[in-house]
């Protein structure tokens, strides 16, 4: 899009904010104003927190959630309960669960939800391999309660029923079509403690 009177410098900086979720044109072109009239020190910092965030994160080989190192400290954690695991969606459904203080197990991030029947979206290999140990007795689908949660909910149901694991789900203090993001903690810390199972083992 061509931003009449802004130069290209400015023109590039928009449309980089453009990218950012949430984010429209408007709001851009502001954050990219503002941005052009910060402190460069600041600026210089902003900078270099973007690129250690993006290159000193990487994803745990165990649960896929964020870490700085190959294992991410909940999977380090001896304390917390190894047979219970979590399945969120993304790495940032975990930090609002921790924030309840209700959950002691263990996670595992898909990175997505199956969505017009795209079954690669998910990370569900490494979670099957988890189970190999013998060690899980719970499952605790933790998805957004939305048709692609549903479905992918569903899927894995499927996919976990020669295990012998339990598997539940959040209870129905989650609305329907609700975005976790905006879950006040007391209504998730409910849903998770009220979990519902949905097999027979």
């Amino acid at each position: 899009m061509n931003y009449i009177n802004y130069s290209k410098p400015i023109q590039d900086l928009i449309e980089c904010f453009k990218k950012i979720p949430g984010v429209g044109e408007k709001s851009a072109e502001r954050m990219a104003l503002w941005a052009i009239d910060c402190d460069e020190d600041f600026i210089n910092t902003f900078a270099d927190a973007l690129i250690h965030g993006k290159t000193d994160i990487k994803r745990c080989s165990i649960c896929n959630n964020f870490s700085t190192n190959d294992i991410c400290d909940i999977c380090k954690d001896k304390d917390r309960d190894e047979s219970v695991i979590c399945v969120v969606e993304k790495p940032k459904n975990v930090i609002l669960f921790e924030k309840t203080g209700s959950f002691n197990g263990k996670y595992h991030v898909l990175d997505g939800l199956i969505s017009n029947g795209n079954y690669n979206n998910i990370n569900i290999e490494k979670l099957l391999k988890r189970l190999d140990d013998g060690n899980i007795k719970e499952i605790i689908l933790a998805l957004e309660p939305n048709i692609d949660g549903e479905v992918t909910s569903l899927y894995i149901s499927k996919l976990l029923e020669s295990k012998n694991v339990k598997i539940s789900k959040l209870a129905h203090g989650v609305p329907l079509g609700a975005d976790m993001d905006y879950l006040d903690l007391l209504t998730l810390e409910t849903a998770l403690n009220d979990r519902k199972q949905i097999n027979s083992k």
